[in-house]
């Protein structure tokens, strides 16, 4: 008989009350099932899982956006690469995507369906000596990129607002304080669908899936009936160095980075976990369909915006601070229908903010619940009612209110702060998957899952496969390959845009990251480690 450590807080009594009122539920075989896995894992059922596979699939996919980040992130890709750049660089990324996923995905499977993500990994897979340090670092890293993501996605959001405004509206003089505004207005929205409407998000995500498809034919569709094409070299053969970086390889690398948000994000899902019907099944081929569905999208809508883009310089000028307003203008010669298709990628973007909250708030509950973060005791609660963690939601708004000042000081600044979603996600993803290629290599892993009721993937336990898994030789190749990618990837995330470096344009993510590494490493010597102990068996398991 196995010792197992239960925690005694009244967080976890909170929990067992909750809990039992999950029980009856329309669909007790699929309930039953969760419930074995998560007592494998010590978890207690606290969320209800109300989402299936469509539902989930519209939300990564609508997380991610990617086709419709074509058009936010082209300035950034046309001014380290150009329209060659832009292309290549993101087939590569979509390949690194890809990989990293699928990694991803194994570890979701093996321990699908909790909500920790990365800093769970890390704890079942890492030594016994420095299980608890890492997967503390990892869930910092994690909830510090999710938060940074939320933030951006309010930025973008309401900066696609005020270009419209420009566009519709020319003499409109766009003040920093009109954008904190509208970052506001679009933050209480993600709040609102999260808290007060909760119950509908599944149907919502669904709702939203038939959007993106339908908003890519819309703007697809008019782009290359009205549009003027050019020559096809001026796609495929042009590239640009227009931030002056040491060469044209440099720049394309630093290029890479507008592709690579396009990307970033998709194990949102697997925070979603605990609210998932069959999630070690559904969460793997949820993220990998979303992303060769969503690549796809993109690569073709980034080709066909790159051929009717006739007049490259004045889109680059474009007084709406989004080259692809005009050429919107450009392609359909129609104001309002250029502002049409823009509203759609505004729409959309508007949208993702919602999953993207939704994904944060239950990475930073899940990180909470087990001790690592200040204040875990309030954020850990959940709502009875809504079965909601409206805490972390609540403090999650309270960060993106706090960051938004920012902008009234400097736009600059602010990107730079909230660039941490790259660095910091990308980390925490290198993190487990070298764990996990250390482990299967080294043959730490089952092949078939333990028999009985035996605790396994949690730290100090015995590993076993999940459901969903990469056999073979296949397995070690994807792992090391994605390592590469994502490690690539934090390298370039420190770079400048472009040269001479000043304090305008200087960029400061490797300050941020290292001061959260720092600042993470100092709260567990000196509080952390009393209460961090990696993630909290709750349930006892018999042998």
């Amino acid at each position: 008989m196995a010792e197992v450590e239960r925690h005694g807080s009244h967080v976890a009594k909170d929990y067992e009350l909750q809990s039992r009122g999950l029980e009856n539920t329309s669909s007790q075989d699929n309930d039953e099932q969760q419930l074995d896995v998560l007592s494998r894992l010590g978890k207690l059922p606290v969320l209800k899982r109300n989402f299936g596979f469509l539902s989930i699939l519209g939300f990564t996919c609508t997380i991610l956006v990617t086709w419709e980040a074509v058009f936010i992130i082209f300035d950034v890709s046309i001014l380290n690469g150009g329209p060659a750049g832009f292309i290549y660089g993101f087939l590569f990324v979509w390949a690194g995507a890809l990989a990293t996923y699928a990694s991803l995905g194994e570890l979701a499977s093996m321990s699908a369906p909790t909500a920790g993500g990365q800093y769970h990994w890390v704890a079942m897979l890492a030594p016994p000596g420095s299980h608890k340090i890492l997967s503390y670092m990892t869930g910092w890293l994690t909830v510090i990129g999710w938060q940074a993501n939320f933030a951006t996605a309010n930025l973008v959001s309401a900066a696609l607002i005020q270009g419209l405004i420009v566009l519709t509206r020319p003499n409109y003089d766009p003040k920093p304080y009109h954008h904190m505004l509208l970052f506001w207005a679009v933050m209480a929205f993600a709040v609102f669908i999260n808290v007060l409407a909760s119950t509908v998000l599944p149907k919502f995500e669904g709702f939203i899936l038939v959007l993106h498809i339908v908003g890519y034919f819309a703007i697809l569709l008019p782009l290359l009936i009205l549009g003027e094409h050019q020559d096809p070299h001026q796609v495929f053969g042009l590239w640009l160095n227009l931030g002056n970086l040491p060469t044209q390889g440099t720049s394309f690398m630093v290029g890479l980075l507008g592709p690579v948000f396009m990307f970033l994000g998709a194990d949102g899902a697997v925070h979603m976990s605990e609210e998932i019907q069959n999630a070690p099944t559904i969460v793997p081929w949820s993220i990998l369909f979303s992303i060769v569905i969503n690549g796809a999208l993109a690569l073709s809508m980034m080709i066909a915006t790159l051929f009717v883009t006739v007049d490259l310089q004045s889109s680059l000028q474009s007084p709406t601070g989004y080259a692809f307003m005009n050429i919107f203008v450009q392609a359909t010669g129609s104001l309002a229908g250029a502002t049409v298709m823009a509203c759609i990628v505004t729409v959309m973007q508007l949208f993702a903010n919602v999953g993207i909250l939704a994904s944060c708030s239950r990475m930073s509950w899940s990180f909470a619940r087990d001790r690592g973060l200040p204040g875990y005791m309030t954020l850990a609660k959940v709502n009875p009612r809504t079965s909601i963690p409206v805490a972390t939601i609540v403090a999650t708004t309270m960060i993106s209110t706090l960051l938004s000042f920012i902008i009234l000081g400097s736009s600059t600044a602010f990107n730079n702060i909230v660039s941490i979603a790259v660095a910091g996600l990308s980390a925490s993803y290198a993190l487990a998957i070298g764990l996990l290629l250390w482990r299967r290599t080294t043959g730490g892993i089952r092949h078939s899952p333990l028999s009985g009721s035996q605790l396994t993937n949690t730290p100090g336990f015995e590993l076993s496969w999940g459901p969903w898994y990469m056999p073979g030789i296949l397995g070690p190749a994807v792992n090391s390959f994605a390592i590469i990618y994502v490690l690539i990837i934090l390298f370039f995330s420190f770079w400048p845009p472009d040269v001479p470096v000043e304090a305008a344009n200087m960029n400061y993510t490797i300050l941020v990251t290292g001061a959260v590494l720092i600042f993470s490493v100092i709260w567990y010597l000196a509080w952390g480690r009393r209460d961090y102990k990696g993630p909290v068996i709750e349930a006892a398991s018999v042998l």
